[in-house]
């Protein structure tokens, strides 16, 4: 049987200048992250299924990649269901491994515990530009606090690195899911259904007001409901100070430490923040996970038409293992949008020292060729990195595709040093 050379469709090779780029990003993730105190972990790839499925993944859900059980656990003939030939997937991000990891953990953890995780998470999703089935994220948690401390801190740190890594003038849209209940709450609809009602609202984007409004209808809402809900994002794009009016708007609704929190969570990052970016509050906001319980972020980039990051409070998911509330909070950077970008835009790794290229002649003496080792060993010792190599026939187009890598020194070799 012939072997395929294409890897598997939604997930790909990397060729070595993107993963140059990579290795650069992670490197400042791990140094910025590291400033403000996070700690890295690491979890396993694969994860009990139960956990997977435990109603906190949002539409993810739907796109695990699962693993069948093994030896006498499989019983192909007795399965009635799916599940019943599967007992463990593909990790399909890393907030629900951070949760149980937690769980087991606690008592050997710092708390509040800051967490940072770097690894690949997988998705059975349609692939697109700069989305695919395995990808990576980055994410940073903060666990055990309660206060609005955690969400500031989250917001600095992910800004910080953006701007470490070229990035200026995005924007993060903050918003609370108990806003979205309040003014769910204040235009009628059923509070079972509000769900619903913000998954249309996260089109809003997409689709308008009019889209928005169009869809609500076909879904059964009463008319009056939507008339009213849809009228505070109107008159709320007259106003100054949007979380003040939507305040005194839904006065009943909506109390008011949430948005005296939203408050102080945008003063105490403008005032800290030396990045250049805006932090907006947008009503519209929603956040497909349905584990988020009060404030959401997320980063938008120019050019790009998704999300580029994304984040928010969890407070209840801890408790699913252990019984016991703890408040958590995370952001997660679209680490693969970010990279499609930088690739787009033609970045380039600043170099720590130079790149020098040995060119030797095909053929090279071993008596030679061990005093070259020895003076490549010499130049790295000094910071450079040296690429030693044969000699090709057409040197020019050669030296033209290590420039390309960053080698910008070159050095040639010959047998006979007089030719």
């Amino acid at each position: 049987m012939a072997l395929t050379k294409k890897p598997v469709n939604g997930m790909k090779d990397i060729l070595p200048h993107e993963m140059e780029i990579r290795e650069y990003v992670l490197g400042k993730i791990r140094e910025v992250y590291g400033s403000f105190g996070f700690t890295q972990i690491e979890t396993p790839v694969v994860e009990n299924l139960m956990n997977l499925q435990s109603k906190s993944g949002g539409d993810n859900e739907k796109l695990i990649f699962k693993i069948m059980k093994r030896g006498e656990k499989l019983r192909i003939a007795e399965a009635k269901e799916e599940n019943d030939l599967a007992d463990s997937g593909l990790r399909y991000d890393l907030t629900v491994p951070l949760v149980r990891y937690y769980a087991n953990n606690a008592s050997q953890l710092p708390r509040p515990f800051k967490a940072l995780q770097i690894g690949p998470v997988f998705r059975a999703d349609r692939p697109q530009k700069g989305r695919f089935r395995e990808f990576y994220q980055c994410d940073i948690d903060i666990l055990g606090e309660a206060t609005n401390l955690a969400e500031t801190e989250l917001i600095l740190a992910t800004t910080t690195l953006l701007g470490e890594i070229g990035f200026s003038g995005f924007k993060v849209h903050i918003n609370d899911r108990r806003i979205l209940k309040a003014m769910a709450g204040y235009a009628g609809f059923d509070p079972d259904s509000c769900d619903r009602v913000f998954v249309i609202l996260d089109k809003m984007d997409k689709i308008g007001e009019e889209g928005v409004r169009k869809e609500l209808e076909e879904n059964g809402f009463a008319k009056e409901s939507i008339d009213r809900y849809l009228s505070l994002f109107e008159e709320f794009k007259g106003v100054s100070d949007g979380i003040s009016w939507l305040s005194g708007r839904l006065e009943g609704f909506l109390p008011a430490d949430i948005t005296d929190g939203l408050h102080d969570i945008i003063n105490c990052v403008k005032a800290a923040s030396k990045t250049d970016f805006e932090l907006v509050f947008d009503p519209t906001l929603v956040r497909g996970m349905s584990y988020y319980t009060g404030t959401i972020f997320e980063i938008e980039i120019a050019g790009l038409n998704c999300s580029a990051g994304g984040g928010g409070r969890y407070d209840g998911m801890v408790g699913k293992f252990t019984g016991q509330q703890v408040p958590a909070c995370g952001f997660s950077i679209g680490f693969e949008r970010i990279i499609t970008i930088l690739m787009d835009q033609g970045f380039v790794v600043p170099a720590a020292a130079s790149k020098k290229a040995y060119l030797i002649e095909k053929g090279m003496p071993a008596e030679r060729l061990a005093e070259i080792l020895k003076e490549a060993g010499a130049e790295r010792s000094d910071g450079h990195t040296v690429l030693i190599t044969e000699m090709a026939k057409n040197k020019k187009f050669q030296k033209e595709q290590l420039k390309q890598s960053g080698y910008d020194d070159f050095k040639e070799f010959f047998i006979n040093p007089l030719f």
